[in-house]
């Protein structure tokens, strides 16, 4: 079972990595997306999945579904900032007038690599910001984007490599949206995320660098249950404590989501009004609107990344099945 197979989704070719627990469907052409974690021994789904008849929807707000990249995360004040001299304006897309994740979308990425073997299988993928006319009118230093998917047992990583190809030094930051599937049922479900405080959004819900005490959302710190919660919350992990949210069901199946605690200091959970259906874990590298903030790199989790740098991001989905 641990193979790469190819199918279609409305017309686009899918690639589904394949071991005894899980199959993990990639969409590189229409952004590089994992629209879809099929758990086989528990038969459920995992992510939210778009149908065919999505499609419209999908190309409109691809972060609606599975695990997009977002680059950068979160919202930016008019789509407007400064680095080191040179201005940037991205395009306005929310009611508001501001700019909301990022530049990256339906992309077309390309399968380059493709293995099987004993312990598992991989896909890497590929994406030159040069290829895209829109993207580089609005950020205009190339970047080279590999992402490889690798499917071993019950575990999923992801691991994305970002490399200059420019001249300027520029600010980079990512994010991803992940949507977890409830089942209808957010009384059965509880969420663990180490966080030490809750970033303070204005009436257009933009950050403004102030750090608010947890109160409630203390109980992430243990284990929060999702009954009742309606979050569009920003946290700040806790010091030297994993970067890492676990999903648990009442019955002790699970889903244990890493990424690099180093590069990953915020977090947004999102349940989309009170949690029915789902809960989006969403971590992400800077702050939402971190170019914009009169705050250091330390806090706002801005990377500068110099021309010729290579960046390299990594995180997994595990789960986690009742003994």
């Amino acid at each position: 079972m641990k193979q790469v197979t190819k199918g279609q989704w409305n017309g686009y070719d899918t690639y589904i990595l394949h071991s005894h627990e899980l199959e993990v469907t990639l969409l590189p052409r229409l952004g590089n997306n994992v629209i879809s974690l099929w758990d086989r021994k528990e038969e459920r789904q995992i992510l939210r999945q778009p149908d065919e008849s999505d499609l419209a929807l999908y190309l409109q707000k691809p972060y609606h579904f599975g695990i997009p990249l977002l680059v950068p995360p979160g919202r930016i004040r008019g789509g407007q900032f400064q680095f080191e001299g040179t201005s940037y304006q991205f395009d306005r897309n929310t009611a508001d007038g501001h700019h909301i994740h990022g530049l990256h979308r339906t992309q077309s990425w390309c399968v380059s690599d493709i293995e099987e073997d004993e312990e598992g299988c991989a896909v890497t993928t590929e994406f030159i910001t040069t290829d895209d006319a829109e993207w580089i009118r609005q950020f205009p230093e190339p970047l080279k984007f590999e992402m490889t998917f690798r499917l071993q047992d019950n575990r999923l990583e992801q691991t994305l490599r970002v490399t200059h190809l420019g001249k300027a030094r520029i600010p980079f930051g990512i994010g991803y949206h992940t949507w977890f599937m409830l089942d209808g049922t957010p009384e059965r479900w509880s969420v663990t995320l180490p966080v030490q405080a809750v970033y303070e959004l204005n009436d257009e819900l933009l950050t403004s660098g102030n750090l608010l005490p947890l109160g409630e959302l203390d109980a992430l710190n243990r284990s929060l249950n999702l009954k009742g919660l309606n979050m569009d919350t920003v946290l700040r992990t806790a010091d030297e404590q994993p970067a890492e949210a676990l999903l648990m069901r009442d019955d002790g199946y699970g889903i244990r989501y890493t990424v690099d605690k180093d590069l990953f200091r915020h977090w947004v959970l999102y349940t989309k009004g009170e949690a029915d259906q789902y809960l989006c874990a969403e971590p992400y590298t800077w702050l939402p609107d971190a170019p914009n903030l009169p705050k250091d790199a330390s806090f706002t989790g801005l990377i500068t990344l110099e021309p010729g740098q290579t960046l390299a991001l990594g995180s997994s989905l595990q789960l986690i099945y009742p003994r």
